[in-house]
């Protein structure tokens, strides 16, 4: 944590709660990122025990969410955190969020995936599902290792992709929206498909709003609702924020 400076207060279980609750993100990033994975596998191996595995075991992100939060709340309550301190804590509320959300969307994942399995009929978009699929893993993994190294030019790179996931989410979505005109008898099969490559696209676009948390967390830049290609952005990728640095506040080093 030395980029933001996170270990250098007087107290030295304020170091310990601070990294802690970044270990414990961490933590319920691995889970999520595990759920995604079975999920996808499920889907495309029509694989029903492991698709029910994954629909069943969304309570546990939720649970690691609620302790995330309260943790942060206790940090918030007793440290009146400031600078960079506080960008941490709200990071972390903000990314928990989203992780909690592409746990219900793995959930969903894992849901049709169950109810598909019998059909075998998802082997035809097999392909398309993968490719989408692989492209939405990299980003929620490499979105995670940015909060982990604390790299907003990473977390900026990574977001751009998403752009790759949404012509491969609309190329399938239409080819599914061409055979259910073709053969209507699909169609409840076919909408469940393309529910999985929503669920799929949305991942991805939880895990833009990682990103952007990174770079706010490192630079104190909010890039929310921002071209995240522009070229200011680019040419600023690297600069930290003067706020980043020299964190050593009276507020934050209670005992």
């Amino acid at each position: 944590m030395d980029k933001l400076h996170l270990d250098q207060h007087i107290s030295q279980q304020f170091n310990q709660e601070l990294e802690d609750i970044r270990n414990r993100v961490l933590a319920m990033g691995g889970l999520v990122e595990q759920q995604v994975s079975n999920g996808l596998i499920a889907l495309l191996e029509n694989d029903g025990d492991l698709a029910e595995q994954v629909s069943r075991s969304d309570h546990l992100v939720n649970t690691m969410e609620v302790e995330i939060d309260e943790e942060c709340i206790q940090v918030l309550a007793r440290r009146a955190p400031t600078a960079s301190d506080l960008r941490l804590i709200v990071t972390v509320i903000k990314a928990i969020t989203d992780l909690e959300r592409i746990g219900d969307e793995a959930e969903k994942l894992g849901r049709f995936a169950a109810e598909l399995s019998s059909s075998n009929r998802t082997f035809e978009y097999r392909k398309e599902l993968r490719h989408l699929g692989g492209l939405v893993r990299s980003m929620l993994q490499d979105s995670l290792d940015a909060f982990a190294r604390l790299d907003a030019d990473a977390a900026l790179n990574i977001a751009q992709r998403d752009d790759d996931v949404n012509v491969e989410y609309e190329n399938l979505t239409r080819l599914l929206t061409t055979h259910l005109v073709e053969d209507p008898r699909r169609v409840t099969e076919l909408l469940k498909i393309t529910w999985c490559a929503r669920a799929l696209e949305r991942i991805g676009d939880h895990s833009v709003n990682i990103c952007e948390y990174v770079v706010y967390l490192v630079r104190g830049q909010d890039i929310r609702h921002t071209d995240i290609s522009s070229d200011d952005l680019i040419r600023n990728a690297g600069a930290d924020d003067d706020s980043t640095r020299g964190n050593k506040d009276d507020d934050s080093s209670h005992t």
